[in-house]
């Protein structure tokens, strides 16, 4: 199923492009807007996100990629959708197969209304994809892509070509082999923590802040998370105040344009896993009813 994707990505190009013009006329210079869209070949895969890997997408200056993991979610996501709506904003969907197998008109109003889907497995493991047997953990990738392009697109013909690990927890292997099968790997450039206690304003306030010290890049939220839900409309309307232009990321035939890591890079998502894979890894299995329950595997706080 994955082998085909390069073929068949203009098809979810030109929907995306379809649903994206659809928008325009209702877009006026006071919302926020999105800028361009990057239209990806995946082709040969790669993975990019500096908090994980040597090497990111290649932004200007003041841009953003908005992406979100975990859902779609019934009581959050649609919130998100409506604020990204209003402000004709584009955003990459991350989804958890179980979850866009429940709730799959929330996946086909992702594709409906122009963002772009990627796989996050089907299960979100807790004790993540690192430390499963290397043919399960492919199984549940494989899972989750059948999963979501059959909620998101009505068919499962390789029409998603983007996935990020849950946890960043990857190894080398999965990469690989994700990457012989023209998959994009995408981590962050920076995250909103949303997976600690945080009331709205706080997360803004870490967002921001950690934007204006990066002043590009790609960042990860949750849409399954009330606090960030509450949160991005202040977020939109705070990125056009400060001069922020959004970037969309889509699949599509373009050769993709990469920005190296600075001197002196490290994984900051590495030096995060080796400190809780001790304890993840006497974590057992959730079973379904503990699925729908929880949202994201809880990553400590970075030093800011």
């Amino acid at each position: 199923m994955l082998y085909k994707f390069a073929r068949r990505s203009g098809a979810a190009a030109l929907i995306l492009a379809l649903a994206t013009a659809s928008a325009t006329a209702a877009c006026g210079p006071d919302k926020l807007g999105t800028e361009r869209t990057l239209t990806l070949s995946t082709a040969g895969g790669f993975a990019v996100g500096l908090q994980t890997y040597p090497k990111t997408l290649a932004l200007a200056d003041h841009e953003v990629v908005l992406t979100f993991d975990d859902g779609p979610w019934p009581t959050t996501t649609p919130h998100v959708l409506d604020a990204l709506a209003k402000e004709c904003v584009k955003a990459t969907f991350f989804l958890i197969g179980r979850n866009a197998q429940a709730y799959p008109a929330l996946a086909r109003r992702e594709v409906t209304e122009g963002h772009s889907i990627g796989n996050h497995t089907f299960s979100h493991p807790g004790r993540t994809l690192r430390l499963m047997r290397d043919a399960a953990a492919r199984a549940d990738i494989e899972h989750g892509f059948a999963a979501d392009e059959q909620a998101a697109y009505g068919s499962v013909a390789g029409q998603i070509t983007f996935f990020r690990f849950p946890g960043f927890a990857d190894t080398p292997a999965l990469v690989s082999w994700l990457e012989s099968r023209n998959i994009g790997v995408f981590g962050s450039d920076f995250w909103a923590s949303d997976w600690l206690l945080l009331t709205p304003q706080a997360e803004l306030d870490l967002v921001l802040k950690r934007l204006d010290r990066a002043k590009r890049g790609i960042l990860l939220m949750h849409d399954t998370r009330a606090s960030t839900a509450e949160m991005l409309p202040l977020l939109l309307r705070a990125l056009k105040q400060r001069g922020y232009k959004i970037v969309h990321i889509a699949p599509g035939s373009d050769t993709p344009a990469f920005r190296a890591a600075p001197p002196g890079w490290r994984s900051e998502t590495e030096e995060i896993l080796a400190k809780i894979m001790p304890r993840l890894a006497g974590h057992k299995a959730p079973g379904p009813q503990q699925m729908q329950t929880r949202t994201t595997t809880r990553l400590p706080e970075p030093n800011l």
